[in-house]
């Protein structure tokens, strides 16, 4: 839910989330639809296909408990590098790296003082990793880029600057563009993503006949309107039943 989302937005999705689905198992036996109906409120609904599918191999490939290991964590659906990394140092306290965007601006100015790729910034956080107490020392290089070592960083503030090689050595901010960690957000209104998120938020409740959701997306052209139901029958999360459009079951 945290990815490309704000924590205020999840907290109350989250929440409710877990009231209904307290372990992987219960998520895995409940439709695809209920997953969505509780996604209400959080955008990108192809992650909660992905959860739903990962549930369903946390049930079925690991007897119903979520895996440990970064190997193992990976083979879920919808779970990339950083994802299993953070989970299995911060729930599992695996001697692991995480690395994110945060923590790759951090490396590049503090440690390099230069751009970096994303597999010369994975190495360089793993050669940084304590002996033990690896998953307080990743919170503290994520929150360290979070609140000070930020895109306009505030080095006056910075607790670690007296040590920083950018702040010692100068040149060009060596951050942007380092450690290829993640993707700008694209422009949300008026965006396809907006327009799938109004046809999904019309399926919560009851299916719609293909002419009830042109007048909700009243305004859009034939073309895009037919681009945005089949991109969300193509991703599986609506399906058509006759004349009308549903939540995939």
């Amino acid at each position: 839910m945290l990815q490309q989302t704000q924590t205020s937005r999840v907290v109350g999705p989250w929440e409710r989330f877990l009231r209904r689905f307290p372990t992987p198992t219960s998520c895995a036996d409940a439709s695809l639809a209920d997953v969505l109906r509780l996604w209400e409120g959080l955008g990108y609904h192809r992650r909660a296909k992905a959860l739903h599918a990962a549930a369903k191999t946390i049930r079925d490939r690991f007897n119903g408990e979520v895996p440990s290991s970064v190997p193992d964590l990976l083979e879920l659906p919808g779970v990339g590098d950083y994802t299993a990394h953070a989970v299995a140092s911060f729930a599992f306290d695996q001697h692991v790296a995480v690395l994110d965007t945060n923590v790759g601006r951090v490396l590049a100015r503090a440690i390099a003082n230069r751009t970096l790729r994303r597999a010369e910034a994975k190495t360089m956080a793993y050669e940084l990793l304590p002996r033990s107490g690896a998953a307080a020392f990743n919170q503290s290089m994520l929150d360290l880029g979070a609140r000070f070592c930020t895109s306009s960083p505030r080095c006056v503030e910075c607790p670690v600057a007296r040590h920083c090689r950018w702040r010692r050595d100068g040149g060009a901010d060596p951050a942007p563009k380092s450690a290829g960690v993640s993707r700008p957000q694209s422009v949300f209104v008026g965006s396809n993503r907006q327009l799938r998120g109004k046809v999904l938020a019309s399926l919560r409740h009851s299916s719609r006949t293909e002419r009830q959701l042109a007048t909700l997306l009243d305004g859009v052209d034939r073309g895009r309107f037919d681009e945005v139901l089949e991109s969300l029958l193509a991703d599986g999360l609506i399906e058509r039943k006759r004349s009308s459009f549903q939540l995939a079951q």
